[in-house]
């Protein structure tokens, strides 16, 4: 079963948006044990040219489900985003339910708060976002599959056998390069 929560940006999330937004991402259900509760974050954007954006998280236990979508048409948007996730899933659905099946020893999530620093005043440098992560323990085949379903080109996370906080990122050759913390 699937708990949504649709919020909205410079738009009025109506009942038909939600509905349409709860009958397209339903189609996922299937991919899932009957009882198991999915949370699945919606974030509804309208800019001022007419565009949308639409945002889909879905945290599965030490795996995030992550699609995004911008154009004119909110409801193509959300087709797409919800494409998106199922190609995700289908392409890692044995790592997934691999990863899925390996239980996180209690205790074992560790949380960072990442703060920009007051920088001095220039043109060029200014923080336009901080995000808070939750780093959790997980070997490294897991953190580039958690980085590939995020789309991201790097990605930190908690290493599962010493506890260090590493960065895995994708270097301009292809290859992966690892930043491990001392």
């Amino acid at each position: 079963m699937i708990k949504y929560s649709i919020r909205g940006e410079n738009i009025e999330v109506t009942d038909a948006i939600r509905s349409y937004v709860e009958s397209k991402l339903g189609k996922i259900e299937k991919y899932f044990h009957v009882d198991q509760e999915l949370d699945a974050r919606v974030n509804l954007k309208v800019y001022r040219g007419k565009m949308s954006k639409v945002e889909v998280t879905i945290p599965i236990g030490s795996i995030t489900l992550r699609a995004e979508d911008v154009s004119q048409d909110m409801y193509g948007s959300i087709d797409l985003v919800v494409d998106k996730i199922e190609r995700q899933i289908r392409k890692n659905k044995t790592k997934i339910a691999k990863k899925h099946r390996e239980k996180v020893p209690a205790g074992h999530v560790f949380t960072s708060e990442f703060e920009a620093e007051p920088a001095e005043e220039t043109a060029t440098a200014k923080v336009v976002r901080t995000k808070n992560v939750s780093l959790k323990p997980m070997d490294i085949e897991e953190a580039l599959l958690q980085m590939d379903l995020l789309g991201h080109d790097f990605f930190i996370y908690t290493d599962a056998e010493d506890g260090q906080t590493n960065v895995l990122y994708r270097r301009e050759d292809g290859g992966l390069g690892l930043i491990e913390a001392k």
